[in-house]
């Protein structure tokens, strides 16, 4: 059944507040086989001049994915999760995510389209920081796939 296009400029409230920690960053880094020491070191990213350790680029997805999850889980979109596929991802750094950052995550519905079969989310999570600070957009494009995909 294809997805209910009324879908299609829908936000959902922003999320409550994510504490980002040290560990959680160095975790990150180590999955991502990213080395570099202002990812683990408090100095080395000082002297970088940062506040604290900062989380590798990528990292923006553990929170943008937590609030697909509100769209996923939403019974009127129709969304049978076994069908999808990730098409894409992307993100626009306003500044980098940095340990002790408390940041809440909006997410957008920019779009659902039918091509060839398949419905297509376009989707967009905007992560701020509790007092609003703009810090990272992330878009992705969820592929449902049709039942005869």
């Amino acid at each position: 059944m294809p997805l209910d296009q009324s879908f299609a400029g829908r936000s959902y409230p922003p999320s409550p507040p994510y504490e980002v920690g040290r560990e959680k960053i160095r975790e990150f880094a180590d999955a991502v086989g990213e080395t570099s020491p202002v990812h683990r070191d408090p100095e080395a990213a000082r002297a970088a001049g940062h506040k604290d350790v900062i989380a590798p680029p990528t990292f923006a997805v553990v929170l943008s994915m937590k609030v697909n999850d509100l769209l996923i889980d939403d019974p009127e979109l129709g969304l049978d999760y076994s069908r999808v596929v990730h098409g894409d991802q992307s993100f626009v750094h306003h500044r980098p995510i940095t340990a002790g950052d408390r940041l809440r995550v909006e997410l957008h519905v920019d779009g659902v389209t039918a091509r060839m079969g398949n419905d297509m989310l376009a989707l967009r999570a905007e992560i701020t920081t509790e007092d609003g600070e703009p810090v990272t957009t992330a878009k992705s494009t969820l592929v449902v796939r049709g039942e005869n995909a």
